[in-house]
């Protein structure tokens, strides 16, 4: 008797497609989104290599395992709701 799988979901990764003196591009999915130095001031001294390490896991979150980074995809959406520093 044969089965038949299930269709998989598409599958989504993240890369960064490029590196500029602003800031990095990075592409998940089918959307691109440019994280600047000033607002993600964590890749501005950053080895290449560093960077272009990013882990997409669960569906949500981005790791830049070599650089203790970890970012909500939705944070990219809305910076104003994930403050990057402490305000009274």
């Amino acid at each position: 008797m044969k089965t038949k799988s299930k269709p998989r979901g598409k599958s989504t990764s993240a890369e960064v497609t490029h590196i500029s003196t602003q800031g990095i591009w990075l592409l998940v999915g089918e959307r691109e989104y440019l994280l600047t130095f000033t607002e993600f001031p964590w890749f501005a001294d950053a080895k290449v290599a560093d960077i272009h390490a990013v882990e997409f896991l669960h569906g949500n979150h981005l790791r830049w395992p070599a650089l203790d980074v970890d970012l909500e995809l939705s944070s990219l959406d809305n910076l104003i709701g994930y403050p990057l520093t402490y305000r009274d």
